[in-house]
């Protein structure tokens, strides 16, 4: 480079939802890390502030990131929209102390709502629209350059005080093409699953399926893996050099392909190394590896999050969900056969549900017998298809902090919100305190199953109680809010991407949306 590199601070904010914080374990921030891979292999200095991890407060953070000295900062979340104003929050704060450092946001919220925060909050210079590797990459060698921004594909910015979008950004083809910056964290600070050292991963990037409720469903377009054996390589090598013990897929569907799938176990299994896997998938795709479940658990999968959502055949086809009751079912039975935990989801608030709606999900999540569930609310997202199912229901929690799928936000026409609270927390410690899955927790056979229990009722019985003081003494709900597209707006639904196959450009999609009005 013909100058002194930029100096890149990537910041992962604090986030406040309430199983991020409650069990005292994280999980390293991936999407960052797999930004900073890219730039430390071009030459740029990068270095991490984990806000999460250490729970600053945003002054702390401010104070932290000056004594970094940052040419660029860089700030991103896993989540879809919780976190997003307190990155605002933060920088504004952040500018006012390095005024002359560019502020750069990504993730998928900032992807689908790029115009209105560079118009609303001047503090931010810069969004990275979809993956972000690539652009990241493209936008910090630009900036050392000097280069027109308008050549770099996926960027978002203000120029002589007019919003610019440039050309959407290629899809990454060849997943193994960046690789994960490991060496900007501490392994040694993060761990999961009951103090085990662990990081989060990807196998693949997409999902094939159409649920019109997903907030990422769009923005990792099509379904792509990484090569089963240089992945397979990779998890060993973290083991054997790092000490990881647990691996968190944070893929919506690893097992999406049966061949590549199959590939890694079998090249894991090679590796030899003591890791444990979690993640999520279809229950479809475990029927479908009826014959190969074998390898799964052979290769270290203690458990995999079904996303059954609903035990209603119709709202599975209001939502797109593509499921079937059958299916879920031989899911879970096929994973016990083989020692693997099941954990099955259940949405409250896809439709307008009723007392004996939450009765009957109560007597489905009975019969499925899941070792462990996972109780959500509906969270609409503007850029999806069920946010325009859903524009005319009425908005009860206005503080978009709390919307983390884990705190009500819709109201339910026919129950009042501290009812369906209470069906909610009824539900979960009926289904955790039944005998079958005390049973599972005292006195199964293997360790590592009896762990995988233990770990998650101690977590679980936390994370209840204090949600139940929370929403007796500190969760302000309106008895009479406004709808949902008066306080949020208009449906973003056509700048969504789906399978690869863009909807509209930019341009084209201002002009779908403004018809919408």
């Amino acid at each position: 480079m013909p100058h002194t590199p930029l100096r890149v601070a990537l910041i992962n904010p604090p986030h406040t939802a309430i199983g991020s914080r409650i069990p005292g374990e994280h999980l390293p921030p991936l999407g960052l890390l797999s930004i900073g891979g890219p730039l430390l292999d071009a030459g740029f200095p990068v270095q991490l502030l984990d806000a999460d991890l250490e729970n600053l407060a945003l002054d702390e953070i401010v104070q932290r990131t000056v004594a970094l000295q940052p040419d660029v900062l860089m700030l991103g979340h896993s989540g879809s929209s919780s976190v997003h104003v307190t990155v605002v929050e933060l920088c504004r704060l952040l500018k006012e102390q390095l005024p002359q450092a560019w502020v750069v946001y990504g993730g998928v919220h900032p992807t689908y709502h790029w115009d209105e925060i560079l118009r609303d909050c001047p503090q931010i210079d810069f969004i990275v629209r979809g993956e972000g590797e690539q652009t990241a990459l493209a936008l910090v060698q630009a900036l050392q350059s000097q280069a027109p921004l308008l050549e770099v594909a996926g960027i978002a910015y203000r120029q002589d005080g007019d919003v610019e979008c440039t050309a959407d950004a290629p899809m990454l083809h060849n997943l193994d093409d960046y690789r994960v910056g490991w060496e900007l964290i501490d392994h040694t600070r993060y761990s999961y699953w009951g103090g085990k050292r662990a990081v989060v991963v990807q196998f693949s990037r997409g999902c094939p399926y159409l649920c019109s409720y997903c907030g990422q469903r769009g923005f990792w377009t099509r379904w792509r893996h990484r090569d089963p054996q240089a992945f397979a390589r990779e998890l060993a090598r973290l083991h054997r050099e790092q000490g990881v013990e647990l691996i968190n897929f944070a893929d919506e569907l690893p097992t999406g392909s049966r061949k590549a799938w199959q590939a890694f176990l079998e090249a894991l299994i090679a590796e030899n190394v003591p890791l444990l896997l979690v993640g999520s998938t279809r229950a479809s795709d475990i029927v479908r590896d009826a014959d190969i479940l074998h390898l799964y658990r052979q290769a270290g999968v203690i458990r995999f999050l079904l996303g059954i959502e609903s035990y209603d055949e119709a709202t599975l086809a209001a939502i797109r969900k593509g499921g079937n009751v059958r299916e879920d079912q031989q899911a879970i039975r096929l994973l016990r056969q083989h020692g693997i935990v099941s954990m099955a989801t259940y949405v409250v608030g896809f439709q307008e549900e009723t007392d004996r709606d939450y009765w009957r999900s109560f007597r489905h999540l009975l019969r499925y017998d899941p070792d462990q569930i996972q109780l959500l609310y509906v969270t609409p997202h503007r850029w999806t298809p069920f946010y325009e199912t859903a524009e005319s229901r009425q908005v009860i929690q206005t503080d978009t902090r709390r919307w983390d799928y884990k705190h009500q936000v819709l109201a339910v026409r026919r129950v009042p919100a501290w009812r369906v609270f209470l069906w909610f927390k009824l539900i979960e410690v009926a289904m955790q305190a039944r005998p079958k899955a005390l049973a599972r927790v005292l006195w199964h056979g293997d360790a590592d199953f009896r762990h995988a229990m233990r770990w998650y009722t101690r977590m679980g019985r936390r994370v209840w109680f204090h949600e139940v003081a929370e929403f007796l003494f500190a969760t302000p709900l309106l008895k009479a809010g406004p709808t949902l597209r008066q306080f949020l707006g208009r449906s973003l639904a056509a700048r969504e991407y789906v399978l690869d196959k863009r909807k509209a450009i930019p341009q084209q999609a201002e002009v779908l949306i403004a018809r919408s009005d």
